[in-house]
């Protein structure tokens, strides 16, 4: 059996920001990609996430992004069992966010 793992889509995302929520954005792609376009957040590559644990707040809700979805839901996996209770992997990542929320964050 295969536990659900917590997610959201990039409107559902806009909403939470645009409403000022106590959340945590976590970026985890690699430094290029984050210098070429980001949403802002805190940019913790996945690489160095275990090491980096120490530096998040677990008491919040985290929303962990990636280019696709892919890396983030890895991340999500490790931020669960570091003990944080409530962290969403947003569905699509950048790429979603740049189609269906706003067209001036570039693809690549």
């Amino acid at each position: 059996m295969t536990m659900h793992m917590p997610e959201v889509t990039v409107q559902e995302l806009e909403i939470l920001l645009e409403d000022n929520s106590d959340l945590l954005l976590i970026d985890v792609r690699s430094y290029g990609e984050f210098e070429l376009v980001n949403i802002g957040g805190v940019h913790i590559p996945l690489d160095e996430l275990e090491h980096r644990l120490p530096e998040i707040d677990k008491s919040k809700d985290i929303y962990c992004l990636c280019h696709h979805g892919v890396r983030s839901q890895y991340a999500q996996s490790i931020l669960l069992k570091s003990g944080a209770m409530k962290v969403y992997n947003i569905i699509g990542g950048i790429d979603a966010w740049s189609i269906h929320i706003d067209d001036s964050v570039s693809t690549y």
